[in-house]
């Protein structure tokens, strides 16, 4: 038997993100992936700003950003006309470090993973397939065949699926996978093109019940082309190419595709698993839920799925939590999966209902109200947060307790910069720690000494105030950087009271 703490399956961007978060933490981990290298076509493309937050943990965040592409401008179009032009570039300053809508290609983005992972002295065993596995109650057995035709036994504590939406494990807990497809179907390509106006900014372009999306990656005339596959040609998507597709959108924008590089159809999917958890088999990613494209939110959920699960297995592991620990996982994240289908759902049959009132509204109304609408901070601030994921919280979490300002438990940390002193620079450590934003008493200096819980003061400052912050309050932060606790009276005894509830323990 081959043993480890974790046994992680897939090799995508969220078993990477699982085996750094994990590698990173002390926790011993395999991933395999069935396919002998990382992915080497771009399919997803957006990192998100709350993504690069947790990125920043791992000192990956200049390195993403850096090889990245900010998009500066979405163009609308329609009918062959630019209806609306919406700035992208500093969209949240006030809200995020990352104030912008990053495009990183997921070919790039799983090899820097694969290379961040390797400096942890881990390797993805690849060519390496999952075949089934028995839960035992205290661990489990997988038994993995290798490219030879052999067959191991692997030992772990806990597995975790991240091995897509066809999902082996989940087909073999038996989790059921509700949703549906939706009957339209779409293409992909990437491409060079010329005559873009202006040049390295996205597109997005309606003709009657037509649309195309074209999204920059690089400042050398490469894109990503979405669109969508209308009557008859959609029968038998096997045998269509570029050229059989509708191109009347694309001509809209006055452009020249002057090479095809890759092209693929696909139909969306839009699904949530029963069970995040089984037992001792976790499901993330694509493995528990699927959802439209809209928005570029399917890679970042899945990343964040792994990062909320790290610090929990991580906890059960060294003794610091009971198991129920786990539970929060399917608790925090399903709800949030339900959550976000919904949104894409709603997007995705704005985007593609038939009609001529539907087309009337996408060719004349949207374009004039999403511009002006963007001209209004709080609005443009409100998309930001909703396209970054930095509005997502945990508020009905059994983790989450109190609230002091605007703050609850359950809430991303309000990004809060004052003078040079960046409230989210300590959140490098993956760790339980303590925020307060003006004067901590000795009361909690000696509680977090103690127990060796890292205290942060910051001085009190009026932006405080504006993020929602309150004075002296007490912000217990989870390792995953989210709220815990929010106490205006910044009592040790209801910090006391927060652990005992939940048995956690900090000095172990």
């Amino acid at each position: 038997m081959v043993q480890t703490e974790v046994l992680i399956i897939g090799a995508g961007p969220t078993g990477l993100a699982l085996a750094i978060w994990l590698t990173k933490q002390g926790t011993k981990v395999r991933i395999i992936d069935k396919s002998s290298g990382p992915g080497e076509t771009s399919r997803a493309m957006a990192v998100q700003a709350r993504t690069l937050e947790f990125y920043r943990q791992m000192d990956m965040a200049d390195e993403v950003v850096a090889a990245g592409y900010k998009t500066p401008a979405m163009n609308m179009w329609a009918r062959g006309k630019r209806q609306a032009h919406i700035k992208l570039l500093d969209a949240g300053g006030d809200i995020s470090p990352y104030p912008f809508v990053l495009v990183y290609p997921q070919d790039r983005h799983e090899k820097t993973l694969v290379e961040r992972l390797r400096l942890l002295n881990v390797e993805v065993e690849r060519q390496t397939e999952f075949i089934s596995f028995q839960d035992k109650g205290d661990y489990v057995t997988a038994v993995l065949k290798h490219q030879d035709g052999q067959e191991e036994t692997c030992e772990a504590k806990y597995l975790a699926a991240c091995d897509g939406a066809r999902s082996p494990i989940r087909h073999q807990i038996g989790s059921g996978f509700e949703g549906g497809t939706y009957k339209q179907l779409f293409y992909v390509a990437d491409v060079t093109a010329s005559g873009v106006d202006p040049a390295g900014e996205a597109q997005f372009a309606f003709d009657k019940s037509e649309f195309v999306l074209l999204m920059p990656y690089t400042s050398t005339n490469q894109y990503r082309i979405i669109g969508i596959v209308r009557d008859e040609r959609a029968e038998h998507p096997e045998n269509l190419t570029f050229e059989d597709v509708g191109h009347e959108a694309i001509n809209g924008l006055h452009i020249t595709i002057d090479k095809v590089n890759w092209f693929s159809t696909y139909r969306v999917h839009h699904r949530v698993t029963d069970n995040f958890r089984s037992g001792r088999a976790f499901l993330l990613g694509d493995a528990a839920h699927v959802h439209s494209p809209a928005g570029g939110q399917g890679m970042n959920t899945g990343i964040m799925d792994a990062i909320n699960l790290a610090w929990k297995l991580t906890a059960v592991l060294k003794g610091q939590a009971p198991d129920s620990l786990l539970d929060s996982y399917e608790q925090e994240r399903q709800a949030f999966a339900h959550k976000l289908v919904e949104t894409t759902d709603r997007l995705f049959t704005f985007a593609t209902a038939e009609g001529g009132f539907a087309d009337f509204v996408r060719n004349r109304i949207a374009p004039i109200f999403m511009s002006l609408a963007y001209r209004i901070e709080n609005v443009r601030e409100y998309m930001f947060r909703i396209v970054s994921q930095t509005t997502l919280s945990y508020h009905e979490s059994p983790l989450s307790s109190g609230k002091a300002g605007t703050v609850q438990g359950g809430d991303r940390l309000p990004w809060a910069p004052v003078s040079g002193a960046d409230n989210y620079e300590s959140l490098k450590q993956i760790c339980w720690q303590v925020h307060i934003y003006g004067e901590a008493n000795s009361d909690l200096k000696a509680w977090c000494d103690q127990r060796n819980i890292p205290l942060h003061i910051f001085a009190w400052d009026d932006l405080h105030h504006k993020a929602g912050l309150e004075k002296n309050a007490i912000y217990l932060l989870r390792p995953d950087t989210y709220v815990a606790l929010a106490d205006s009276l910044g009592s040790v005894e209801v910090l006391d009271k927060y652990f005992r509830e939940r048995e956690i323990t900090l000095n172990v």
